[in-house]
C-alpha cells in the first residue's frame, strides 16, 4: 500500500482528500503546516507528497526546496496543490522542486492519475 503525505491546512480539503484516498487503498499521513510537512516527510518517508503551496509556518515553495535538497527526501515525488492557477504558477512550483502540479479545486480522478504516474504505475489505483 502506497503512503501519501498530505500537507494541507484547510480542514475541508484534507478531510475530503484523506477520506477518498484511504478508500482507494492509500495510507495517508497528514501535516497541517509546512514545518510539520518537512518533519513528516523525513520521519514517515512517504511514497508521494501532496503539497499545498499556501501553508502557515513554512510555505509550500520552501517545503519543496527543503525536501529536494535533503538526501533522505529528494527522491520523493511532490505534487503541488494550489489555488494559484495563474500563468507561470506551474513553472514556479516545478522550479521549487515539485514534480507535478494540480490546481484547486481538486479534480480527484485527475489527481489519482497524477499519483499513479508519480508512483510509476500505469493506471490509476482502484
Amino acid at each position: 500500500m502506497a503512503k501519501i503525505l498530505l500537507v494541507e491546512d484547510h480542514e475541508e480539503i484534507w478531510d475530503f482528500l484523506s477520506r477518498r484516498l484511504k478508500r482507494r487503498g492509500y495510507e495517508v499521513i497528514l501535516a497541517h503546516d509546512g514545518e510539520a510537512g518537512v518533519r513528516q516527510a523525513r520521519s514517515g518517508q512517504p511514497d508521494v507528497i501532496l503539497l499545498d503551496m499556501n501553508l502557515p509556518v513554512l510555505d509550500g515553495w520552501s517545503v519543496a526546496r527543503t525536501l529536494k535538497s535533503g538526501t533522505d527526501t529528494r527522491a520523493i515525488p511532490i505534487i503541488a496543490l494550489t489555488a494559484h492557477a495563474m500563468s507561470g504558477d506551474r513553472d514556479k512550483a516545478i522550479q521549487a522542486g515539485c514534480d507535478d502540479y494540480h490546481p484547486k479545486p481538486v479534480d480527484f480522478s485527475k489527481l489519482l492519475s497524477q499519483i499513479s504516474t508519480a508512483l510509476g504505475e500505469t493506471a490509476p489505483a482502484s
